[in-house]
């Protein structure tokens, strides 16, 4: 699986300030219903009762909030880098710039699991992350997303 299998040009958003995790939930949402076709409302909601079962920040200023929806057919994703960073509860306590959404059916299982498995290896890289925050044009972001990166053990 790849990062390009996953996202779509589209779903690659540079984004000012936002003033609290919903409200970057709810610019997610817009966006992943823009992309995808995904009832904002739902998936808004589908990502707070995620973040209820435990914090998706997973420390160094990226966050991945995921969940699972309805009438989804395939794995798919939306990736928003924060010019302001935001306070998000994260492991480390230390805010976040990155934000990298997956969304998956409800019955999908390992598809799931890889994809989050994928993006957590792709964003643990300090040096790649640094590459992003240095861009916030959505089609320089989507060529660093999608550029083959060297496959790491878990």
């Amino acid at each position: 699986m790849q990062i390009s299998s996953i996202l779509k040009p589209e779903a690659v958003r540079a984004i000012g300030a936002v003033s609290s995790k919903k409200r970057l939930f709810q610019e997610i949402a817009e966006v992943a219903q823009t992309s995808y076709g995904l009832a904002a409302q739902h998936t808004v909601e589908a990502l707070l009762d995620r973040e209820s079962l435990g914090p998706t920040g997973v420390g160094h200023g990226v966050a991945l909030p995921h969940a699972r929806l309805p009438n989804l057919t395939e794995v798919c994703g939306v990736f928003l880098v924060l010019e302001k960073p935001l306070d998000f509860d994260s492991v480390d306590r230390q805010p976040v710039d990155i934000a990298f959404s997956l969304f998956a059916p409800e019955d999908a299982g390992v598809e799931h699991l890889k994809a989050l498995a994928l993006v957590s290896r792709t964003l643990r890289e300090q040096s790649f992350c640094t590459k992003l925050r240095a861009n916030h044009d959505p089609a320089t972001l989507f060529t660093i997303l999608t550029e083959t990166q060297p496959v790491q053990a878990a």
